[in-house]
């Protein structure tokens, strides 16, 4: 997996710095996501892998298949992929895309998981608090589960507080087994 990703950092870096020069980037996030997508599809992946077909018929029957879900732009990556042999890499050349993206437009996906649901005005100051914590906009993903007890997990990229009951428990009873 990591090896996957060391792959497509410099094609996902490529495409970054286009979209970014040009003022495309949701246009390049919206076609990086439509061709892995393809590319994800068992039908799609049986027919990548066919010897029988060139790299030109792949990139062919692929821009056919996409119509006009692809520009030029994207079509040329696209058949640099398949001429480099990595188009398996589209997934991650679109996730790597997407953490380029939000590191500059000062954005982070979060995930919160409670306990129990958690009521608008909570919700609306907890978002505060962490956009102030992070210096960045947040985009959250509300989670329950049941087994935290209380409290809640924010996952922002690397970075975990756990600020849950069942959290508290596992650091006491570590600590316990350890002295």
């Amino acid at each position: 997996m990591a090896e996957l990703h060391t792959l497509a950092r410099p094609y996902a870096k490529a495409a970054f710095e286009l979209a970014q020069e040009s003022g495309a980037l949701p246009r390049w996030s919206k076609t990086l996501q439509t061709l892995s997508a393809v590319v994800a599809d068992a039908r799609v992946s049986s027919l990548l892998s066919d010897p029988r077909l060139s790299r030109s018929d792949v990139v062919g029957l692929l821009g056919k298949a996409l119509g006009d879900q692809l520009d030029t732009q994207g079509s040329n990556l696209l058949g640099l992929l398949v001429e480099n042999k990595r188009i398996a890499a589209l997934p991650a050349i679109a996730e790597e895309y997407e953490t380029l993206r939000a590191a500059a437009e000062k954005r982070v996906d979060v995930e919160i998981t409670t306990a129990t649901a958690v009521a608008e005005p909570q919700q609306q100051a907890l978002i505060a608090a962490i956009r102030k914590r992070l210096a960045r906009e947040v985009d959250v993903s509300w989670k329950t589960d049941a087994a935290l007890v209380a409290g809640a997990v924010i996952r922002a990229g690397d970075l975990v507080i756990d600020g849950s009951i069942a959290g508290e428990l596992a650091q006491l009873r570590q600590a316990v087994v350890t002295a």
